[in-house]
């Protein structure tokens, strides 16, 4: 739903990204998701390409990661779980009566 935004954030907003560090950081994402599935571990894409966008940041200097950013990011993946429990449990209180 994002869309551009998101994308926008990832490209530049966490740090900025040459075309070969983009392909670097989705290939290394690729490879993680690829063998977390075979293994059978479920991992999450978008934490993973998160992850190596900010691995591949960090290898021109730590400084080139926007830190604020990525703390943000966090913070929003931290809130979402108790956000979608709490909206999950009271969507199955409202939908209970009705499928029974």
């Amino acid at each position: 739903m994002g869309g551009w935004r998101i994308i926008k954030t990832m490209g530049f907003g966490l740090t900025r990204l040459e075309p070969v560090q983009g392909f670097a950081a989705e290939t290394s994402a690729s490879v993680a998701v690829l063998v977390a599935s075979s293994m059978g571990i479920p991992l999450s894409v978008t934490h993973s390409i998160n992850a190596t966008i900010l691995g591949v940041g960090a290898t021109k200097r730590l400084s080139a990661v926007r830190w604020g950013t990525t703390g943000q990011i966090v913070m929003t993946w931290l809130i979402t779980f108790p956000v979608c429990f709490v909206l999950g449990y009271l969507l199955t209180l409202l939908l209970k009566p009705i499928m029974v």
